[in-house]
């Protein structure tokens, strides 16, 4: 078994993931026989699928310090582009897959990313225009690097306006840190909630390295350089290292939600959910979302509200 598509493998493997392990397994099922050779799977879990579309990314910008997609759409005459408004109210989309870094506005193949989303929430912070700004959220969750930056950013701009989330039907993992953030959550009842949790993968290929007759000599220099590397099976030290950390992720998780959600949902109650996913007036009852209403609707009595 090896690594065919190394650049993908360590965004999976040994990185912590804010997603739900539905939407992990849907991703290994259709590209786990591109990243290890014989595929990988998660045993118990079912797979759930999410579509998204295609949309225009300016390749010119590069980095990330300095909110260089906003610069650039700035210098183009283009700076109105960054946010979509209706009767000043912005909207910005979180859909799909969230990943740290792409230099791109909403989704690009079933992607949104932070860095674009940063983009986005600083331009509607500053802009007089933009009175309030709704959150259209439908997302599995994705990367921790970056998600709580952005969770932080709209934490920052829901303090000067009136925000507010409205789940189209997902908000899960990372996707539900985002939508916290906003003042009031809403979704349709088909929508669901949740997923305070976060998630860390090793691959141990050294049987099927074994069986192929292939053996890996890893030389390196310092005590911890290839700890949990995939050659080798993952030690108890190592594992409990991992599970740490991903502990001490879940608490921070907890905590932002707790900032955000207040009586709603504090971080001790956070914590309680075990990274639980609520569906419809389940997920109202356990103060993860304000309210049940039709999405479309909602928009309409948002920007009703803030005239």
């Amino acid at each position: 078994m090896t690594l065919l598509m190394p650049h993908i493998a360590s965004r999976v493997f040994g990185a912590e993931l804010m997603v739900d392990p539905g939407k992990l397994q849907a991703f290994l099922i259709g590209l786990g026989a591109r990243i290890v050779d014989g595929g990988v799977s998660l045993p118990g879990i079912s797979a759930v699928n999410h579509v998204a579309f295609e949309n225009g990314r300016p390749s010119d910008a590069m980095g990330k310090v300095g909110d260089p997609i906003g610069r650039v759409f700035e210098s183009k005459g283009r700076g109105a582009d960054l946010v979509q408004t209706v009767d000043g109210v912005g909207i910005i989309g979180i859909e799909g897959t969230l990943v740290h870094k792409g230099k791109f506005i909403g989704q690009s193949s079933g992607e949104t990313s932070y860095e674009g989303l940063q983009a986005q929430i600083a331009r509607a912070t500053r802009d007089p225009k933009i009175k309030a700004v709704v959150f259209e959220v439908d997302s599995f969750g994705g990367e921790v690097n970056g998600a709580f930056e952005t969770a932080s950013m709209i934490s920052q701009l829901s303090a000067q306006k009136p925000t507010l989330a409205i789940l189209t039907d997902f908000a899960l993992s990372a996707g539900y840190l985002m939508a916290s953030a906003a003042r009031q959550i809403v979704m349709p009842e088909t929508g669901a909630a949740g997923s305070i949790g976060v998630v860390t993968m090793h691959a141990d290929l050294s049987r099927k390295l074994e069986q192929d007759g292939i053996k890996v000599t890893l030389i390196s220099s310092g005590k911890h350089k290839i700890d949990g590397n995939p050659t080798t099976p993952l030690d108890d030290a190592v594992r409990a290292d991992m599970q740490a950390r991903v502990d001490r992720r879940r608490e921070q998780f907890a905590a932002v939600v707790g900032a955000a959600r207040g009586s709603r949902l504090p971080a001790a109650k956070a914590m309680e959910t075990e990274a639980q996913v609520y569906h419809g007036e389940d997920a109202v009852r356990a103060g993860l979302v304000d309210g049940i209403i039709d999405p479309q609707f909602a928009f309409t009595e948002f920007v009703k509200s803030v005239h």
